[in-house]
């Protein structure tokens, strides 16, 4: 991975590069140059020492005098501080400033001199082994009438060059460590006011990308950056105040889909889950972030609901159906699609409203029933008076026995159909004005309620010789309306004295616990099916038809039961099975 390098540094160090490296080219070129200098001026002084003995040394050469040749290499050369050396054609040292020539080798083979011979001034700069340091030789030829006479080489030390030099160098080396923390200083000043500026519109365009729209670059002195400076801080409360309208605009949508009593499901073509309302996470029993952005496959397992959105994403066309749901009990959703379209008018998904209708069908159901019922039962009657008047007419009026008796048995018809609408006329008040809450509730002793039920339902129980046991504490207490409470207590007594054998029993027992009290009514008769227990508050609903309107009753007892202890902020239960009796339980919480 390439490594990334802060601006300051790609500034900074191309700028110190730019300025040192012909800074310390230069000094090495200065320092070169003043060598080279140095040298040709010491080669131009030694040629012009060889040049001013040049004559003097042919002379001697000419007359053979090599003491005097001697005696002027020592003399000349003290006095101008230079090694002068004359050497013989054949190499042979004839004369030395520092050396006895008797004892110096031949210099045949000098470069110098090799040089000298062949006409040219000889210069080079080697190591002397006689004079163990650096030396710079100058060889010129010695001729007369064109016959080379010898070799005149003057020589000098380079060694104070070089200290020279060095002294020369250290200054220049000085100067360019000064030049240098200048440069470095210039270098980051350059880069820090390059890069400043350019760090704060990256540091604000970060504040920018992480959500934080109020904040502002500062406004810098350059042109350039105070454009973009500004041309940031617009797009920033552009996009602020966008993105505060797209807020403001899906808190809108959020309030109005989370209010919504409707399941709401948004879908895209690849069956994920776009978007999903409270109320639609909470028919599937979960979170919305369990369902958002996964698949539909993957959390609603339901075939037929697959299959919907499947038709659906299909099909351009809105598509509605009643779906069962299990879980955790079951439910049946009203499913309807439509298309769901950008702004555009591209389609981008499909669009599910679901509605919870277990309720409301069940309650159709149960109108459908309570309509077949109500019908049923008053026709029933009715058909009896009708026919047992039309044969009264027909001449059954002159059997006096026989009009006694079918006048007996219109009458027990009339009082059952007078019962039927007494019973749904108390049923209808109970549910209007538990509905308007218009039904007073206060703290009354149990007790005097249950003994007033116990004295209404004792002729019936007489008759069966059926004995009523009732246990409750006579300090009891609980907050219902009196008179609606009796009449629950006397339709259970006569329930569980119509279903007891003859010679059974009853027991009340009354309790109280940390929440509630509960009063309890058990018979010992022939009991109830597990199947019919979950209808058994319904209205007209019956176990045994027959043998109910043998026994005289309406079908509408035990849903006024229900309705009462309702409307007294209760619940009513029932436990059972065949041939062990039923046990009905009215429950009445504790009122802070």
């Amino acid at each position: 991975m390439r490594k990334s390098y802060p601006l300051f540094l790609k500034l900074f160090l191309p700028f110190l590069l730019i300025v040192l490296i012909p800074l310390l080219a230069f000094s090495r070129y200065a320092g070169f140059s003043m060598r080279q200098f140095y040298l040709e001026q010491t080669a131009i002084n030694l040629e012009s020492r060889a040049n001013l003995l040049k004559e003097q040394v042919i002379h001697y050469l000419l007359a053979g005098d090599e003491k005097n040749i001697e005696l002027l290499c020592k003399r000349a050369g003290k006095s101008s501080n230079t090694r002068i050396t004359i050497i013989h054609p054949s190499g042979k040292v004839l004369g030395d400033t520092e050396r006895d020539p008797a004892e110096m080798v031949n210099h045949s083979d000098r470069p110098e001199f090799v040089k000298a011979m062949t006409g040219e001034t000889g210069v080079f700069t080697r190591y002397s082994d006689t004079l163990l340091e650096p030396m710079m030789y100058l060889a010129i030829l010695l001729t007369e009438d064109g016959k080379p006479l010898g070799v005149l080489r003057t020589s000098v030390s380079i060694s104070a060059i070089d200290k020279q030099l060095e002294i020369i160098q250290k200054r220049t080396t000085f100067g360019v460590m000064i030049i240098a923390l200048l440069a470095v200083f210039a270098s980051i000043l350059f880069a820090r006011y390059i890069s400043r500026p350019l760090e704060k519109i990256r540091e604000g365009a970060g504040r920018f990308a992480k959500g934080d729209l109020s904040y502002r670059l500062p406004v810098f002195d350059s042109a350039e950056t105070e454009t973009l400076a500004r041309t940031m801080n617009d797009m920033a409360a552009n996009l602020d105040e966008r993105m505060q309208t797209i807020i403001r605009q899906r808190n809108e949508i959020e309030a109005v889909l989370s209010s919504m009593t409707e399941g709401v499901i948004a879908v895209n073509p690849d069956e994920n889950i776009i978007s999903v309302n409270q109320t639609a996470a909470r028919m599937f029993h979960k979170e919305p972030s369990e369902l958002l952005n996964r698949s539909i496959q993957e959390t609603i397992r339901n075939p037929d609901f697959q299959r919907f959105v499947r038709i659906s994403l299909l099909d351009e066309n809105p598509h509605k159906e009643d779906i069962f749901f299990h879980i955790k009990g079951d439910i049946l959703l009203n499913t309807r699609s439509a298309p769901l379209k950008n702004t555009g008018g591209d389609r981008i998904g499909i669009l599910i409203i679901l509605n919870d209708v277990t309720r409301l069908r069940h309650l159709e159901n149960m109108r459908r029933d309570f309509a077949a019922n109500v019908s049923h039962e008053i026709k029933t009657p009715l058909t009896a008076i009708k026919g047992f008047t039309e044969t009264l007419r027909a001449g059954a009026l002159n059997n006096t026995e026989e009009a006694a008796r079918f006048v007996e048995i219109i009458e027990n018809h009339t009082n059952r159909l007078i019962a039927i609408i007494e019973d749904l006329m108390k049923l209808s008040v109970i549910e209007q004005n538990s509905g308007a809450k218009n039904i007073p509730l206060t703290e009354c002793r149990i007790l005097p309620i249950l003994s007033s039920a116990v004295l209404i339902c004792r002729p019936k129980a007489d008759e069966k010789e059926i004995r009523i046991l009732c246990s409750c504490d006579r300090d009891l207490t609980a907050r219902v309306n009196a008179a609606l409470m009796e009449q629950a207590f006397v339709n259970l007594l006569d329930n569980a004295i119509k279903y007891s054998e003859t010679e059974g029993s009853i027991e009340i027992e009354a309790t109280k616990n940390a929440s509630e009290v509960s009063i309890a009514f058990k018979d010992h008769g022939i009991g109830i099916g597990r199947e019919h227990l979950s209808r058994l508050f319904e209205r007209f609903y019956r176990v045994d038809a027959s043998r109910s309107r043998k026994m005289g009753g309406t079908g509408l007892g035990l849903a006024i039961v229900k309705h009462i202890v309702i409307a007294n902020a209760g619940k009513v239960t029932v436990e059972s099975s065949p041939g062990k009796g039923s046990r009905f339980v009215i429950h009445i919480p504790f009122h802070s």
